[in-house]
């Protein structure tokens, strides 16, 4: 799971600092859906909720992952990224091989029939967002590493996300990897 250091852009993973001091992102990974002058855009891939689709959206199939914390912006609205473009009209593509949205009615239909399983879409309640250069001015103030993306979105352990991408950076990085969240703890 080799990674590289990356400016941020539309695909790229942001990862948090150790230390980073903001309840909303600490020792969180980021995909970046859009990234531009205006701003950017992203979901916290390493959130998961004690939440279920049924419980947010009536009529529902069954479907057992959790919905995760997406971020702090717009958390009554629901996002998801998956991996079935072709089948779901009005996706965005992200990277290859990963979109962003589309119709929900289709994503409804694909469930239920058991075209898309659990393993191919996640859901999100809520967005992390940057106004302009915000972002930017994090990252040199080293609140993020911006790396491109080595790893199964959909397959990753979101217990184990962090750590396992502080690990694959290497050097310094490894003894970040296992600091308790609070260093006075250490």
């Amino acid at each position: 799971m080799s990674l590289s250091m990356k400016k941020p852009a539309k695909g790229t993973i942001l990862i948090a600092e150790p230390f980073l001091g903001d309840p909303s992102f600490d020792r969180s990974v980021i995909l970046l859906t859009e990234h531009h002058d205006d701003g950017s855009v992203g979901f916290v891939l390493n959130r998961p909720l004690d939440l279920k689709i049924r419980q947010v959206l009536d009529g529902f199939a069954d479907y057992n992952e959790p919905i995760f914390y997406g971020g702090p912006v717009q958390q009554n609205n629901l996002f998801y990224l998956h991996n079935q473009g072709e089948l779901i009209p009005e996706s965005v593509e992200v990277y290859p091989g990963i979109y962003w949205g589309g119709k929900i009615s289709a994503v409804k239909e694909l469930i239920e029939s058991e075209l898309i399983d659990e393993s191919e879409i996640k859901f999100f309640l809520g967005y992390s967002g940057w106004g302009k250069n915000q972002l930017d001015d994090e990252i040199k103030d080293k609140s993020w590493m911006v790396v491109k993306p080595k790893f199964d979105l959909f397959q990753s352990d979101p217990k184990t996300l962090w750590k396992d991408l502080l690990i694959s950076l290497g050097g310094d990085y490894l003894l970040w990897a296992n600091a308790p969240i609070d260093p006075i703890l250490n």
